[in-house]
């Protein structure tokens, strides 16, 4: 395990990542092994910072843009303000770009989230 997680926000940040793993599998029939192999053994934090640093979108991330579900993506969660100070500004922009590479209506998922805040 590279960097086990230590605050209450990277605790809470790795939950999250794993209800997004949850969720895919119980929504969508997808079974993203690789992903939550990731997140079990690296952590959640380390886990959305490796994607996100990659240069081309994992296939993970394409399965879910196929199914018109990027709302499950990591670069989606990591937008939500909650999470602000687990990631950087860059790593954020990162997040916004790819997703609207892809067509996912980044400014309406904001304004969701920030509603559930």
């Amino acid at each position: 395990m590279t960097e086990v997680p230590q605050t209450t926000q990277e605790l809470e940040f790795h939950d999250a990542m794993v209800e997004l793993y949850l969720r895919a599998k119980r929504e969508l029939k997808y079974n993203a092994r690789y992903f939550i192999d990731m997140v079990s053994n690296e952590g959640g934090r380390e886990t959305a910072r490796y994607l996100l640093d990659t240069k081309e979108p994992s296939d993970g991330y394409v399965i879910l843009w196929e199914r018109g579900r990027l709302d499950l993506s990591v670069e989606a969660e990591v937008l939500r303000p909650r999470w602000h100070d687990l990631f950087s500004e860059e790593q954020r922009a990162i997040a916004i770009r790819r997703l609207r590479e892809y067509h996912f209506d980044v400014d309406a998922y904001l304004e969701q989230v920030q509603s559930e805040a």
